[in-house]
């Protein structure tokens, strides 16, 4: 394909699905590089090798593949001009992410009620690591949150017709890519200890 062939919507188009892209490479980076470091710690004498996941975190992996199981399919619909149902799966979407930050930090509380905390005294670097982590993960689930709610806007000014479904495709890449972002880090604070 030559990408420099088209109409100067579809360029634009191109142009900021790349973007996107750019970024999300950037992140995955970022976070590799986050859980490298972690690896490499866990080599460390005043390494926890007895950490629980908080039992919120578990009910979150839940909650986080339900929203975007949510948001493919309010993407589906949307893209079909099926407003109704698309902006209910849209809200639904919204409501889940909120509920996802929710349950993180319930997950915090656990985390401090099982006596490990941030900073402090009483903190290890292996909870240091992973409030870090998780907390830019959150950071990052606001940034996609916000871009529903653009959506959400959108689709109710009806800007999603005849096609023209580019907010709605890169805010849906975004959301899908934090929400496996938190799989592959449940995972790996599962099985990396």
């Amino acid at each position: 394909m030559d990408y420099t062939e088209g109409t100067e919507e579809k360029k634009q188009n191109r142009a900021k699905k790349m973007m996107l892209w750019f970024g999300i490479v950037s992140l995955v980076m970022s976070f590799a590089g986050l859980t490298s470091a972690y690896v490499v710690s866990s080599e460390r004498k005043d390494w926890l090798t007895d950490f629980q996941i908080p039992q919120a975190f578990y009910i979150s992996l839940v909650v986080i593949i339900l929203s975007s199981v949510t948001f493919h399919f309010a993407k589906k619909l949307v893209s079909e001009e099926k407003n109704k149902p698309g902006m209910a799966l849209l809200v639904a979407t919204f409501i889940l992410g909120i509920v996802f930050i929710i349950l993180q930090f319930i997950g915090f509380s656990q985390i401090i009620e099982n006596g490990y905390f941030f900073t402090g005294s009483e903190s290890s670097i292996t909870t240091s690591f992973i409030y870090l982590v998780v907390l830019l993960h959150i950071a990052h689930l606001v940034v996609a949150l916000i871009s529903v709610l653009v959506v959400i806007y959108n689709h109710f000014k009806l800007k999603y017709v005849k096609g023209k479904t580019l907010g709605i495709e890169l805010a849906a890449t975004f959301w899908h890519f934090v929400d496996i972002l938190w799989i592959y880090l449940f995972l790996f604070f599962y099985f990396v200890r």
